[in-house]
């Protein structure tokens, strides 16, 4: 995939998140959320309100993935995995492999051998609470989501939200409209900034806001697995 890695890799940095520009296609977008009301397809359904997460459902897929969720997942990890192994040093964490079937593997080792892809949706006043996704002793720092509807077409509201909480200092709250198949790329946990002092550790939650009006589809990509 074409993507301006030079340019994300920077804008993780210093923003803590990153955009693509479009990666999927209308149709392709569409097939993925043709594919939520299709139970042989997911391992299991979250309902949000039930857990006190927010309003709304996901699903995470089960194996084998969708072939178009299987290339994003593998086609998409080697250059992210080049960005994490960077800043590995810098958070005093340990590198990861440089394909994703190391990642699994070690994932195995730990007991994590659930796939974590996911396809979420939100209708009128569904949202989701601030959280990280961290499913077991193994996780990889970067994830992706992908937004599958038209915002102000298909939905309105549901804006992705990100808050980063920087030691002594106030959180700083982030908000980001990504077009029809167009991805934002994060940290699930932490990144590393640089400070007066060198590098230091600051953590990052995600959620969305409250949609207004019509369903909100995304489909996340999470490259670790799950216990």
């Amino acid at each position: 995939m074409q993507l301006d890695w030079p340019a994300i890799a920077h804008a993780l940095d210093e923003e803590g998140v990153a955009t693509t520009g479009p990666l999927l296609t209308p149709k392709e977008c569409a097939d993925i959320v043709a594919m939520f009301d299709d139970d042989a397809r997911f391992r299991s359904t979250v309902v949000m309100a039930r857990h006190a997460f927010g309003e709304g459902s996901y699903r995470y897929f089960a194996d084998p993935l969708p072939p178009l969720v299987q290339t994003l997942r593998e086609e998409l990890y080697p250059p992210l995995a080049a960005i994490a192994n960077r800043w590995a040093p810098l958070l005093g964490e340990q590198t990861f492999p440089e394909d994703l079937d190391g990642l699994l593997a070690r994932c195995a080792a730990a007991g994590q051998d659930r796939p974590t892809p996911l396809l979420l949706r939100y209708g009128p006043g569904g949202y989701n609470c601030l959280h990280q996704d961290v499913y077991g002793d193994v996780t990889f720092p970067l994830q992706f989501l992908i937004m599958l509807g038209r915002p102000d077409e298909d939905f309105t509201g549901g804006e992705s939200v990100f808050v980063e909480q920087r030691p002594r200092q106030q959180s700083r709250a982030m908000v980001l409209r990504p077009g029809q198949g167009e991805a934002v790329i994060f940290p699930v946990r932490h990144r590393p900034r640089r400070g007066s002092r060198g590098f230091h550790k600051v953590q990052l939650r995600h959620g969305v806001s409250a949609v207004h009006s019509g369903d909100r589809h995304v489909l996340g990509i999470i490259f670790h697995n799950a216990r």
